[in-house]
C-alpha cells in the first residue's frame, strides 16, 4: 500500500514523497525492515523520535512523527502518534473489529474472571471466540502468553486480524485504564462494553480517582448511533444498538448509568448482587470451597446458577457474564448451564491441592478492595485460622500500601507481609509502608516471598486456610532493571 493511500483522510501533514510503498507497520525500531512505516511514539520513559534514525538505518520507508526530524525520509506529522497508530493500524489490517463481535470488559477487579466466563458462554453456544487479557491470549483456540493486559494498538489490530483468519467470530477483551488513556483501544469497534467496579489502584499513573474514572468512562463514550456490529451472517445475527453492562452495586457504576441513560440509540443493562432495581440480580447466594450457587433473576425469569468459583465477588462476576450474554442475544438459561462446567480461572481464588489438611488459595488480589474481598470470602470457608501472605508492588501507587496493611491485619489471624514485584524500590521500605497501616499487631514480616510462603504453610493446621495474594497467575517477581 502506498503511504498516501494509507493516510488518506487522516488529519495529517505529509512532507516528502507520498507514493513510497509501505510493506509493514512498526513502533519498535529494532523490528524495522525495508519498507516499514515507523511510528515515533512518545512514551513515559523514552521517545520514539529518538529511535527514528535507527529505524531509517534498518530500511524504514517513512515516519509518523509529532515533530519533523532531520532525516531524509517521507514524514507524516500528526497531533498524536498513538492515536494515528490506532487509526492507521485498523486500516492496514482491514478493520478486523468491524467483522468481529467485540466485547470489552473494564473495571478495577473482576475483568479476568468475567472475560473467561463470557468466552465460555459464547464457545458453548458454538461461537468461536478469542480472548485478550491479563492471564493469556487465545487466538483460534490456541493459547499464547501476554505481556500487557491491553497491548499497543498496532499489536491489537494484528491480533484481531489473526483471530479472523483463524476462524474466530467474536473476542472478549479486558480493557485497562492505561490502554484507554494511552489510546491503545482507539479505532476498535466495540459491540458491548461492561463495567465491573472501580476501587483504588493505579494512582501512580492517574491523577486521582476522578482521573481514573474518566479513563474507564471513555470506553463507553466510544459508542454512537450506528456503531453496532458488522459481523455478517457467518458470525451470527446482527447485534442491535451498542450495549453497556454496568454494575450498580458500585458508586462509579451508578454514575455511569446516570450518564448513559441519556444516550440515544444505546441499550443499558444493569446488574447487582444487592440492588433489587438491577436488570440482573442474585438471590439466595451461598458458596463453599467448591464453588457458588445463586438464583439469577432478570425480567420475569429466574434460573439457578452454579459455578465452580467460590466467593460473593465471583457471583458478581457471573452476573456480569450473564448480563453480557443477554446483551449479545444469547439464551440466559443456556448461558447459566455453560458456567457450571468452566475450569478454574488461573490465579483467581484458585485452590492448590498438595494433600495437605488445610485449604490453600492463590489469588491476584493486589488492591485494598480485592484483598478485602478475598479475605472475607476465605473467612467463610475457614473452620480454623485464616493465614494470609501479601505485599505491594514497587514503583506503583504508594497510597494503597498502609490501606492493605490495615486490611490484611484486620481480616487475618496471621498476616505475613512480603515482597510483590518490588521493581526498583527497596523491598524493606515497601513493607515498612504497608506495616504502617496496621494498628492491631497481627502482621509478621518476611521480605523473601519464598520464605514467607513457607512460613505460612508451616504455621497452618487442620481446618486452616492459607491465602497467598498478589501474584495470582504470575510465576515470577520483578526486581530492579527489569530483572525477574
Amino acid at each position: 500500500m502506498k503511504l498516501v493511500e494509507l493516510i488518506a483522510g487522516a488529519d495529517a501533514e505529509l512532507r516528502g514523497e507520498g507514493s513510497v510503498e509501505i510493506t509493514e507497520l512498526t513502533y519498535d525500531s529494532r523490528e524495522a525492515q525495508p519498507g516499514a512505516l515507523f511510528f515515533c511514539v512518545p512514551g513515559m520513559d523514552v521517545d520514539g523520535h529518538d529511535f527514528a534514525a535507527d529505524a531509517a538505518d534498518r530500511g524504514a520507508a517513512a515516519l509518523i512523527v509529532e515533530r519533523y526530524l532531520e532525516l531524509p525520509l517521507p514524514q507524516v506529522r500528526v497531533a498524536g502518534a498513538r492515536g494515528a497508530m490506532a487509526t492507521l493500524a485498523a486500516r492496514w489490517f482491514d478493520d478486523p473489529t468491524a467483522q468481529l463481535t467485540l466485547i470489552g470488559v473494564t473495571g478495577t477487579n473482576g475483568k479476568t474472571t468475567t472475560a473467561f466466563l463470557v468466552r465460555a458462554i459464547l464457545e458453548s453456544a458454538g461461537k468461536a471466540t478469542g480472548l485478550l487479557g491479563t492471564v493469556k491470549r487465545i487466538v483460534g483456540g490456541s493459547e499464547e502468553e501476554v505481556v500487557h493486559t491491553t497491548p499497543e494498538a498496532l499489536d491489537l489490530q494484528r491480533t484481531f486480524r489473526r483471530m479472523l483468519d483463524a476462524g474466530d467470530t467474536a473476542c472478549v477483551m479486558e480493557v485497562s485504564s492505561h490502554a484507554l488513556a494511552l489510546e491503545r483501544t482507539a479505532g476498535l469497534d466495540f459491540d458491548l462494553a461492561a463495567f465491573t467496579n472501580l476501587t483504588q489502584d493505579h494512582l501512580d499513573f492517574h491523577q486521582g480517582m476522578e482521573d481514573y474514572f474518566t479513563a474507564k468512562r471513555s470506553l463507553f463514550e466510544r459508542f454512537g448511533p450506528g456503531s453496532g456490529s458488522n459481523v455478517g451472517p457467518a458470525a451470527g445475527p446482527q447485534l442491535g444498538p451498542p450495549t453497556s453492562v454496568i454494575n450498580i452495586s458500585d458508586a462509579y457504576g451508578q454514575r455511569l448509568v446516570a450518564e448513559l441513560r441519556a444516550r440515544p440509540d444505546h441499550r443499558l443493562i444493569t446488574f447487582s448482587v444487592a440492588d433489587e432495581d438491577a436488570d440482573f440480580r442474585a438471590r439466595n447466594v451461598r458458596f463453599d470451597s467448591r464453588g457458588s450457587r445463586f438464583s439469577c433473576l432478570w425480567a420475569e425469569d429466574e434460573v439457578e446458577v452454579q459455578i465452580p468459583l467460590p466467593g460473593q465477588f465471583n457471583v458478581e462476576n457471573a452476573l456480569c457474564a450473564l448480563a453480557i450474554a443477554d446483551g449479545l442475544g444469547a439464551d440466559v438459561e443456556a448461558a447459566a448451564a455453560a458456567l457450571k462446567g468452566i475450569d478454574p480461572i488461573p490465579g483467581r481464588f484458585e485452590p492448590v491441592e498438595g494433600g495437605q489438611s488445610f485449604l490453600v488459595l492463590v489469588d491476584y488480589a493486589h488492591t485494598p478492595d480485592s484483598l478485602e474481598n478475598v479475605l472475607v470470602a476465605a473467612r467463610r470457608l475457614t473452620k480454623g485460622r485464616l493465614i494470609s501472605v501479601f505485599g505491594c508492588g514497587g514503583d506503583r501507587d504508594r497510597e494503597k500500601r498502609p490501606l492493605m496493611g490495615a486490611i490484611g491485619a484486620e481480616h487475618s489471624d496471621l498476616a505475613i507481609v512480603t515482597s510483590d514485584n518490588p521493581r526498583s524500590e527497596d523491598p524493606e521500605a515497601i513493607i515498612a509502608e504497608i506495616v504502617a497501616g496496621n494498628h492491631t499487631g497481627a502482621l509478621e514480616v518476611e521480605a523473601d516471598r519464598r520464605l514467607a510462603i513457607a512460613r505460612a504453610l508451616e504455621a497452618a493446621a487442620d481446618g486452616d486456610t492459607v491465602l497467598i495474594a498478589g501474584k495470582g497467575h504470575e510465576t515470577g517477581q520483578e526486581f530492579e532493571a527489569g530483572r525477574k
